[in-house]
C-alpha cells in the first residue's frame, strides 16, 4: 500500500508547533509566550472548513505563490528546497479578513510524483489552478486538473503566473489559450487572474477572488463517524507520534479513541492542532495533526486511516461507478492491472468491467476492483485509476460499495442493484434504504448499518424512524427489515407452510420446526416473519411450537374416518396401558403404517390424543384423568405418592413415567432432587 520512494519520508511538519518542540528563536521570549497562549486560546469556530488546493505543472510557481499568499514556505523537504521542486505535499494556512483560517494544500506537478499530487487532492474544496505565461498549458497542467474533476473538486479559479518573465502580448495569448483549454472542465468561466509573485503584481486581485470563493464554498459537513486518510506521519521530542491530513468526516476531541486502519491497532488521542494551534476539536474539512498515544510512528504510514472505532474496516473489493478520460490512447480491457488511489492511499488491483467488454475514451459504467491490498474508504469516496505500467491516469469515479462478494459481469440485478445504491449516495436516508433493500432477508442491527452507511448512531436511528414513518422498513425486535424483504419472506413462509400441508393433506398443525428447517432461515428472522404472519392473520402460532393456516379445513374420507375412529377406539380400551403405535400397526392390518402414523397426527392436532414420546399415545381423556388423579395424591398425601398413582390408574412404571415427564414438560409438576412437586402458580 506505501511506497518506500523519498517522497514519503517521515520528517517534521513545519505546520505543526506541539509544544516543547525545537521552535524558532524568539519562541520562549515574553511575545513568544504570549504568541503561544493566544494560539492555545484560538476556537474551532475559527476556522473556514473549506481547504483550498494548488494544481499544475512542475515549475509554474505554485509554491512560490503560496509563499506570496501567506508567507509560509510549503516546501518542507532539503530535497525540495535545494532543487526548487516540490515533491511531496505542503501546507500553509491563509487567514481571512475575519480572522478565520483555511487550509492550502500545495501539491507537486513532477509526473514522478503523481501519486502524492493524488494523495493532496483528499480533502480539497477549491482548487487554483496555476500555470506559468511563459510555458501555458502542459502535460501536468491537464492531468492535474482531470485528476481534481475525478476527485469530485467542482470549484476554483485560475492563477496565471510569472507575468513578470514574459512580454504583455505573451500574457495575453496564455489567457486566450487557458479560456479554450477550459471549455468543458469544471473551470470553465473561471476567473484567470495573471499574477506575479516576484513582484506582486496582481496579488490584491487574486487574494480578493480566493476570500470570495472561499466565502461562498459550502463548508464541508462534520456530519458523520470521524475518518482521517493521514497524509504525513512523524515523531516529535516529547510527544510521540503524530499524524497530519485533512479528517472528510465527524469530529474528534482529545481523549478520543480511535482505530489505526487497515492494522486494526487502537489508539488514543492524546492532543490537537487546527493549521498549527492547539485545538480541543478537529472536525472534517480542518488540516488537523493528530498526536496519537499507544503506538510508534513507525507503525503508520500514508495511505492508513484513522477512525472512529468499529466503523470502517479495511476491503479488497469494490464496486464503483467509473468514467474513462476522454483523450485515452486506447481502450481500457477487462480486467486490465491498475493502480486505485483513494483518500491518500495507492494500491494495486484489477479492474473488472461489468456491463462492457471495455472502455474506451470518455465512457462510463459500473466496474468492481479487486486489490491485491486492503484499502479504507467508503461509499460516496471519489478514486482515480491509474495504469499500473506504464504510469498513466486511465479515469476515475466514486465508489459505490464495499463488496462482500466477487460480482458477477453481465447479470443485470448486480447491475441493478450497484445502480440503486449509486443513486443513494447523495442521501444518507436513501442510503440506509438502499443498504436495507439490498440486503434482502438479512435483517440488519443499527450497529450493522452504523458501519453500511458510516453515519453516528444517533442519526441512523433517526433515519430509520423517518423510513419507519414512512412504511419502507420495518423494526423486527432489534433488527431492521426492507418492506420489499418483508414482504418477500412472508411470502416465502406461507409457501413452504402451504407446501407442507400439500405434502401432508391431514395435518392441521405444523411444527415451527419443520418450517425453520425448511427454509433455512436465521431462526430469529424465521419467528419474526410468523409473528408478522400472525398479526396478517395468514398463520395462527398455537402453544408447543406449532402453527395453523388459517382458514384451513380437512374434511377426511371414509377410510380415514373409520381409522380415526377405531384409533381411538384402541387407545381408549386400556386407556393407561394402550398398545404402542407398533403394535397399532399391526392390529389395524387394513391399514398400510403410513395411513395409521398420518390419523395418529391427525388426531394429535384435534387434540383427541397426546404424545407421550417414542411410540406411546394416550387419549386426551386418559392424560385429563391422569391430571386429576396426580393433584388429589398431591393434595391427599402433601407429596407424591407413585405407588397410590400406579394403582389408582391401574397402569405400571413403563406407562407412568413418561405420563410423569409429560406433566413436567407441561409445566404441571417440577422436579425438586429426587422428588416432584406441583407447580404453583
Amino acid at each position: 500500500m506505501h511506497s518506500a520512494d523519498p517522497e514519503h519520508a517521515q520528517t517534521s511538519e513545519s505546520e505543526c508547533c506541539w509544544p516543547g518542540r525545537a521552535q524558532s528563536p524568539g519562541a520562549y521570549t515574553r511575545e513568544g509566550r504570549i504568541a503561544l497562549l493566544r494560539s492555545i486560546l484560538i476556537k474551532a469556530m475559527d476556522i473556514q472548513p473549506v481547504v483550498v488546493g494548488t494544481a499544475g505543472h512542475i515549475d509554474h510557481g505554485k509554491s512560490s505563490l503560496v509563499r506570496a499568499l501567506t508567507g509560509i514556505d510549503p516546501d518542507r523537504l532539503r530535497e525540495e528546497k535545494e532543487r526548487g521542486m516540490t515533491i511531496d505535499l505542503g501546507f500553509a494556512r491563509f487567514e481571512l479578513p475575519d480572522g478565520r483560517l483555511v487550509g492550502i494544500v500545495d501539491v507537486p506537478g513532477h509526473e514522478r510524483f503523481i501519486r502524492n499530487m493524488v494523495a493532496g487532492a483528499t480533502g480539497i474544496d477549491l482548487v487554483v489552478l496555476v500555470v506559468a505565461a511563459d510555458d501555458g498549458v502542459m502535460p501536468q497542467t491537464r492531468e492535474h486538473l482531470q485528476i481534481m474533476e475525478l476527485c469530485g473538486v467542482a470549484r476554483g479559479f485560475v492563477a496565471l503566473t510569472k507575468i513578470d518573465v514574459v512580454e504583455r502580448d505573451l500574457v495575453d495569448l496564455a489567457r486566450e489559450e487557458l479560456i479554450e483549454f477550459l471549455q468543458g472542465t469544471f473551470l470553465e468561466g473561471a476567473p484567470i487572474h495573471p499574477v506575479s509573485a516576484i513582484t506582486g503584481e496582481g496579488m490584491d486581485e487574486f487574494r480578493q477572488t480566493l476570500e470570495e470563493m472561499v466565502s461562498s464554498t459550502e463548508p464541508r459537513s462534520s456530519e458523520g463517524v470521524f475518518r482521517m486518510p493521514v497524509q504525513r506521519v512523524f515523531s516529535a521530542k516529547g510527544f510521540g507520534t503524530i499524524c497530519t491530513g485533512i479528517p472528510v468526516g465527524g469530529e474528534l476531541a482529545i481523549g478520543d479513541v480511535l482505530e489505526v486502519l487497515p492494522q486494526g491497532r487502537r489508539v488514543r488521542v492524546r492532543g490537537l492542532q487546527a493549521y498549527g494551534r492547539e485545538a480541543k476539536r478537529a472536525r472534517a474539512g480542518h488540516s488537523t495533526a493528530i498526536n496519537l498515544a499507544d503506538i510508534d510512528h513507525h507503525s503508520v504510514q500514508r495511505g492508513d486511516v484513522l477512525a472512529e472505532v468499529g466503523v470502517y474496516s479495511a476491503v479488497r473489493m469494490l464496486g464503483a461507478r467509473f468514467k474513462a478520460l476522454p483523450n485515452l490512447r486506447r481502450p481500457i480491457q477487462n480486467r486490465t492491472r491498475i493502480r486505485l488511489h483513494v483518500g491518500t492511499a495507492d494500491v494495486p488491483g484489477e479492474m473488472v468491467l461489468l456491463d462492457r467488454d471495455e472502455y474506451p475514451s470518455g465512457a462510463s459504467g459500473l466496474i468492481q476492483l479487486r486489490l491485491d491490498e486492503p484499502v479504507v474508504c467508503a461509499p460516496g469516496d471519489p478514486f482515480v485509476l491509474r495504469l499500473l505500467s506504464p504510469a498513466e491516469t486511465l479515469g476515475g469515479g466514486v465508489v459505490v460499495e464495499e463488496s462482500r462478494h466477487r460480482l458477477k459481469r453481465f447479470k443485470n440485478f448486480v447491475l441493478e442493484e450497484l445502480a440503486t445504491q449509486e443513486r443513494s449516495l447523495g442521501s444518507a436516508r436513501d442510503l440506509v434504504e438502499a443498504v436495507l433493500h439490498r440486503r434482502g432477508l438479512e435483517p440488519l442491527a443499527v450497529d450493522d448499518l452504523v458501519v453500511a452507511v458510516k453515519s453516528t448512531r444517533a442519526e441512523v436511528a433517526e433515519l430509520l424512524s423517518q423510513l419507519q414513518g414512512q412504511e419502507q422498513v420495518r423494526q423486527l425486535g432489534s433488527k431492521w427489515l426492507h418492506r420489499d424483504a418483508l414482504e418477500a419472506g412472508v411470502q416465502e413462509v406461507v409457501g413452504a407452510v402451504e407446501a407442507w400441508f400439500e405434502e401432508f393433506p391431514l395435518r392441521q398443525l405444523m411444527n415451527v420446526r419443520d418450517l425453520k428447517q425448511r427454509i433455512e432461515r436465521e431462526p430469529s428472522l424465521v419467528s419474526a416473519l410468523l409473528e408478522e404472519c400472525e398479526r396478517r392473520s395468514i398463520l395462527k402460532l398455537e402453544s408447543g411450537g406449532q402453527l395453523r393456516l388459517a382458514g384451513r379445513k380437512i374434511e377426511l374420507d371414509a377410510a380415514a374416518q373409520a381409522l380415526s375412529e377405531a384409533l381411538h377406539e384402541r387407545l381408549s380400551a386400556d386407556p393407561f396401558q394402550p398398545p404402542l403405535r407398533t403394535d397399532l400397526v399391526k392390529e389395524l392390518k387394513d391399514h398400510s403404517e403410513a395411513a395409521v402414523i398420518e390419523v395418529l397426527a391427525l388426531m394429535l392436532d384435534q387434540g383427541r390424543v397426546i404424545h407421550l414420546g417414542g411410540d406411546l399415545y394416550l387419549t386426551a381423556e386418559a392424560v385429563q384423568r391422569g391430571r386429576t388423579a396426580l393433584v388429589q395424591n398431591f393434595e391427599r398425601n402433601g407429596k407424591l405418592e407413585i405407588p397410590q398413582l400406579r394403582d389408582a390408574l391401574q397402569t405400571s412404571r413403563k406407562f407412568l413415567i413418561p405420563l410423569l415427564e409429560y406433566f413436567d414438560r407441561d409445566g404441571l409438576t417440577i422436579r425438586q432432587g429426587a422428588h416432584r412437586v406441583l407447580r404453583r402458580p
